[in-house]
């Protein structure tokens, strides 16, 4: 076939585009360029860890058993979740094949990224500054983006399917919808990524409350711990810089009248060392749009949901929308299907309600970092049947759509 039969661009080489532009990419009659901003071994913007959820690795596993296998090796696993006081009282310590079927993972950010472009070649345009984004000028359904590579410009007009996958802050969602409203959860949450010199002391994910602060921690190859801690604040409100300081931070998550465990000590020692290297944010989320009511513009991970974090679900789900769709298009490639519509309702048919469901448990469980309160008694209802059995729907169904 001389002919491409679908020409389909990809914006962002996350998560999301770098799992779609390996899978579409190799489709007969398919046409795929996905446009990445920076460079291919820029990482600047991921020197953090995360924990993925079981979910995305069964999820991609069912699309793309090697990728799958790629991003495994080069990670731990996240095998048990585990809640404390600062001063080490155990309040939780939940095995995650309880509630999964499979270990999720914890690696750095920038390794992630990494596997998953390298995975999709070249697929993958890098140094793609976006200059314009709109219809196209033969076909109202259609779309045009125009960008500079090294300084030479480029343009594709009469796209039969852009798929946005860039990120919160949507260039692709903002030409075509506009950014969404952000809801604001109430909590600001600061990241950092330091050596391991804690001897042992920190491992799977674990996470310890003082008051309403908590502190959130685990090991990431090749020899680092992530920490994040967390802040009560008034939606919308900006973090105030008094908090960005060690002795802040000491006041905050170090129990008042009583030692702390030798594990959060290390772990506050460490992160007061390194405060000028945190990152922080506001926890929050915005309503979920995959797909453009009249033009083929799609949306997946945070481009089409952007959610609180506190069940590790960000990338996770980004993985669960890129596994989903590569899966749903191969199958109606393979059939014959070509209509565009077509595939962007069945993705949007397949993941709307999970997306929501997700986005509602993630809110329902940070319940123990608003402001006021009791860790003990949010941590009880987190050991008890009906939240477990929620915790089990999010790690075990993955919904891949028809066929999956």
């Amino acid at each position: 076939m001389s002919e491409p039969i679908r020409h389909i661009a990809i914006l962002g080489a996350g998560v999301a585009g770098a799992i779609l532009a390996r899978r579409l990419s190799a489709l007969p009659g398919l046409k795929v360029t996905c446009l990445e901003r920076v460079a291919p071994d820029d990482h600047s913007e991921a020197g953090t860890g995360l924990n993925v959820g079981p979910n995305a690795i069964k999820a991609l596993r069912a699309c793309d058993p090697a990728l799958a296998d790629a991003v495994v090796a080069q990670s731990l696993p996240w095998a048990n979740w585990r809640v404390s006081l600062a001063d080490g009282s155990l309040l939780f310590d939940l095995p995650l094949a309880r509630v999964a079927d499979n270990a999720g993972i914890r690696i750095r950010w920038s390794e992630l990224y990494r596997i998953l472009r390298e995975g999709a070649g070249p697929a993958i345009h890098y140094g793609c500054e976006i200059t314009h984004i709109g219809p196209s000028q033969r076909d109202d359904t259609r779309t045009r983006v125009a960008w500079t590579q090294n300084g030479v410009a480029h343009e594709l007009d009469g796209i039969d399917l852009l798929i946005g996958t860039d990120g919160r802050y949507s260039t692709t969602r903002a030409a075509f919808s506009g950014l969404p409203t952000p809801r604001h959860v109430g909590v600001a949450i600061l990241r950092v990524l330091v050596e391991d010199r804690s001897g042992g002391l920190v491992d799977d994910y674990e996470q310890w409350f003082n008051r309403h602060h908590r502190l959130l921690a685990f090991r990431v190859p090749p020899n680092h711990i992530y920490i994040a801690g967390t802040f009560p604040v008034a939606a919308g409100a900006p973090i105030p810089a008094s908090w960005k300081t060690p002795e802040a931070m000491r006041h905050a998550f170090l129990p008042e009248g009583r030692p702390a465990s030798p594990a959060v000590q290390w772990l506050v020692d460490a992160m007061c060392e390194q405060v000028a290297d945190a990152h922080w944010a506001r926890m929050q989320e915005s309503d979920v749009l995959f797909a453009e009511p009249v033009r083929q513009v799609l949306y997946l991970g945070d481009s089409a949901h952007g959610m609180a974090p506190t069940l590790g679900q960000g990338a996770t789900q980004a993985m669960e929308d890129a596994s989903c769709a590569a899966r749903l298009i191969e199958q109606a490639v393979a059939a014959g299907n070509l209509n565009v519509r077509h595939w962007m309702d069945a993705i949007d048919a397949a993941r709307h309600e999970r997306i929501r469901f997700a986005m509602e448990l993630s809110v329902r469980a940070t319940d123990t970092m608003l402001q006021g309160a009791d860790p003990v008694a949010g941590a009880r209802w987190k050991t008890e049947p009906p939240f477990l059995d929620d915790l089990s729907r999010l790690f075990r169904d993955i919904a891949m759509g028809q066929g999956a």
